[in-house]
């Protein structure tokens, strides 16, 4: 598993440009949210050459199918895990051998019960709670499941990450690159 207590900053990057930028940073993991059949072994082994680890967003992952054969064809680019809404795929990710990033996004005290149901059925490696910047979320999430909370979305200050830390978070993802460099 990676070790987020030293880099809690996650790089999430869209464009070549920001991921050449996180590629670049003191960040260890690096959260690729747009990508394609075409790009995905170039950034893993871009990534890889760097000392970094990558996640692949697979629901954002453009002709890579949404199944065991699209999963196993990230898995042979030699990424090191995916991120996804679905637990199925968060299933079928831990098949292949890839670590696992759940996500949701958090609106109401339902979508609460709903999440943490839904974790004790796929048993994602990490979850990822959006929006980031909500610290009873994050605090709720922490005492009702045993697995490392990531808080993503509308991190925007360093006192955004210092916020979801203290609150439980064991990483945050940005994609505000001025806080990879901090």
């Amino acid at each position: 598993m990676i070790n987020l207590e030293s880099s809690p900053v996650i790089a999430a990057v869209r464009t070549h440009q920001d991921f050449l930028k996180a590629a670049s940073s003191p960040v260890s993991l690096i959260f690729l949210l747009h990508s394609s059949i075409l790009t995905i072994n170039d950034y893993a082994h871009d990534a890889h050459k760097n000392n970094k680890h990558i996640f692949v967003h697979i629901d954002l992952a453009e002709g890579v199918g949404k199944d065991k054969s699209g999963i196993e064809y990230i898995s042979n680019c030699g990424v090191d895990g995916i991120i996804t809404t679905r637990a199925n795929l968060v299933k079928t990710g831990r098949e292949c051998g890839l670590a696992t990033v759940q996500r949701f996004f958090i609106v109401d005290s339902q979508s609460i019960d709903t999440a943490v149901e839904t974790i004790k059925s796929s048993r994602p490696d990490m979850i990822e709670i959006m929006p980031g910047i909500l610290p009873k979320v994050i605090s709720n999430f922490k005492n009702k499941i045993k697995i490392p909370v990531i808080a993503g979305g509308l991190i925007e200050t360093k006192s955004d990450i210092i916020s979801a830390l203290n609150f439980g978070a064991c990483a945050v993802s940005t994609s505000k690159k001025e806080l990879w460099l901090e």
